[in-house]
């Protein structure tokens, strides 16, 4: 057993820890970009509501709109569809590169959505106690929307960064690199059985790491448990 463990990672260690390191890199990238795309998306959906801080009922639908339509279109479909748009923003349209602008365009909407329901959560009366005392909306979000939704922010970043790792996956289908592209590659067009179930772990490690770490620190943030 142990014979055939250090065979394949002699045949196959540097190929994972590349693989490996790639998917880090999209992730990482996309999920930053991501968010500095959805955050916002989601705090204007919030604050336009009829009900919200600064209410605007066509910006709130425009958003809304940009966002489903963003969320109703399959990854693999969009990363085809918008190839040429990635080859004008980052040069090319396969690698690592080439998967970042993608997963940015189709994760950013679904971020928007999670950042949305964390910030709806918040308490109204706090928000209205803010409001009396003339805060400005700008002050709002970021001293009271923000720090009271942080634990379901959180929470949601979590789901979030998940959902991108497994665009990866499939971002391997066209060539991007990374896992994915390993599992296809080797696992499925070579036959390498064990390369295949490698990868489908090393993605289950980090899932499980990931959701982990996220949901302790949702916990030590949380100040309804202290």
């Amino acid at each position: 057993m142990m014979e055939a463990i250090s065979g394949f990672w002699a045949q196959y260690g540097d190929i994972l820890l590349d693989g490996l390191a790639d998917t880090g890199v999209m992730v990482g990238v996309s999920t930053v970009f991501a968010y500095l795309l959805g955050l916002p998306l989601g705090v204007l959906l919030v604050v336009t509501r009829p009900d919200g801080i600064t209410p605007n009922r066509w910006v709130n639908r425009i958003i809304g709109w940009i966002i489903n339509i963003g969320r109703s279109i399959p990854f693999l479909i969009l990363m085809v569809a918008i190839m040429g748009f990635t080859e004008l923003i980052v040069g090319t349209k396969i690698g690592v590169r080439g998967a970042i602008v993608p997963l940015v365009v189709s994760a950013a909407p679904f971020i928007a959505r999670m950042v949305e329901t964390s910030l709806t959560e918040v308490d109204a009366g706090v928000v209205e106690a803010a409001q009396s005392m003339g805060a400005t909306p700008w002050q709002i979000v970021w001293k009271v929307y923000l720090p009271e939704a942080k634990p379901s922010l959180i929470l949601g970043a979590s789901i979030s960064i998940i959902t991108i790792l497994a665009y990866t996956a499939i971002a391997g289908a066209v060539g991007s690199g990374g896992l994915g592209d390993l599992a296809l590659r080797y696992g499925y067009q070579r036959d390498v059985p064990s390369m295949l179930w490698t990868t489908v772990v090393l993605i289950v490690v980090i899932v499980q790491i990931i959701q982990t770490v996220f949901s302790w620190l949702a916990r030590k943030l949380d100040k309804r448990l202290r």
